[in-house]
């Protein structure tokens, strides 16, 4: 057992002892997001906390769950003594903001020409420079106390008057593409952040008061002295991040408490325009069973009076067809009748002519038998006298 601890307490001097070693680190989008960053706060700058320290200026990262969340601004100890710090930007490129990670490098690259202030201006550094192996500070645009730390100097043609809040480069922020001396500083062999600049940002990502959501563009913690270190309000103020956290808690809890309510109320609204409708529904199923069945009694009583009227034709047509057949039947019996009529008289005529016939032939044949002497003695009847005429006087 202590030959084990041996050998790892001698793994671990080893380690120590190796030299930190930095790779190249490429310059592209590291996230992207579909909406702009918010504005840049504005904040006072806290002093610097040690000599060799450089200034990181706070920025807006981006979590996909809680969207964009407030880096603070920060001294940080460069990694090797002659670099400088490219600040992170933002840029909008093929339809979406990308994230471009910072990085350290013997010259500031292109930073999306955004004004993070104190000495980025948006083009360059002017907030100090190497010399010797020991960084000059320039007050002009830099917080340092120059009762402790003394290498500085003042040159205030690096200010840049400006009142442009813009946290991303593109269309609706600034219009600026790299110059020669920005394109050659993005070549040249980079260092990426340090373990405590990373430290740093991870630190604001679990700070809910840092979200924008939250803070609506006014973060809790504007800057910190250093990474872990104090941390300071817009105005420069000690920032109590657990006061603000629990703040932040509380008002969560209560947007949690007033959306459910509000999830609740929607749900009763829900409820009763559900039963509203299924009232409604069941009135309108009432009222199309009710239209139903009337438009079928309307049909049954159409259907009967349809009957009952083809009925009452069938027995007209019955009636007037009887009628008709009585009065054909009546005019064949008148016709028979008249017929008879005439039959019987064509008889009696035809009676009476023989009678007549006959009786004519009964005279003529008297007539033929009579004797002469008849004729004889109608001849010696004497002729009747003949009357006086009376005598005319005049």
């Amino acid at each position: 057992m202590k030959k084990i601890v041996k050998i790892l307490l001698l793994i671990g001097v080893v380690a120590l002892a190796i030299p930190k070693s930095y790779g190249q680190v490429s310059v592209g989008v590291s996230i992207s997001a579909n909406i702009a960053p918010p504005a840049l706060p504005v904040y006072v700058q806290p002093a610097c906390p040690s000599d060799g320290y450089l200034w990181q200026p706070g920025y807006w990262a981006y979590s996909p769950d809680g969207g964009y969340y407030w880096v603070p601004g920060v001294w940080v100890a460069p990694p090797n003594p002659g670099v400088l710090w490219t600040p992170s930007y933002w840029g909008f490129e093929g339809g979406s903001y990308g994230f471009h990670m910072g990085y350290w490098g013997p010259h500031v690259g292109f930073y999306g020409g955004i004004n993070y202030g104190f000495g980025y201006g948006g083009v360059g550094f002017g907030g100090g420079r190497w010399e010797g192996g020991h960084f000059r500070y320039n007050t002009a645009v830099v917080n340092i106390n120059r009762t402790v730390i003394h290498n500085t100097y003042i040159d205030r043609t690096v200010i840049v008057h400006t009142t442009s809040r813009y946290s991303f480069n593109g269309p609706g922020g600034i219009d600026r593409r790299p110059n020669a001396a920005e394109e050659s500083a993005m070549k040249e062999r980079h260092i990426e952040a340090t373990a405590e600049q990373r430290q740093h940002q991870d630190f604001a990502s679990k700070n809910k008061a840092q979200f924008a959501n939250v803070n609506h563009g006014r973060p809790a913690a504007a800057a910190m002295n250093k990474v872990g270190g104090r941390a300071y309000t817009s105005r420069g103020q000690a920032a109590n991040l657990a006061r603000a956290n629990a703040s932040v808690a509380k008002t969560r809890a209560n947007d949690n408490a007033a959306k459910t309510r509000a999830n609740d109320n929607l749900a009763k609204t829900r409820a009763n325009d559900n039963a509203a409708k299924t009232r409604a529904n069941d009135n309108l199923a009432k009222t199309r069973a009710n239209d139903n069945a009337a438009k079928t009694r309307a049909n049954d009583n159409a259907a009967r009076t349809r009957a009952n009227d083809n009925a009452a034709k069938t027995r007209a047509n019955d009636n007037a067809a009887k009628t008709r057949a009585n009065d054909n039947a009546a005019k064949t019996r008148a016709n028979d009748n008249a017929a008879k009529t005439r039959a019987n008289d064509n008889a009696a005529k035809t009676r009476a002519n023989a009678n007549t016939q006959r009786t004519q032939q009964k005279q003529q044949q008297a007539q033929h038998k009579q004797p002469q002497h008849t004729q004889q003695q109608r001849a010696q009847q004497p002729h009747p006298a003949k009357k006086a005429e009376p005598e005319k006087h005049e």
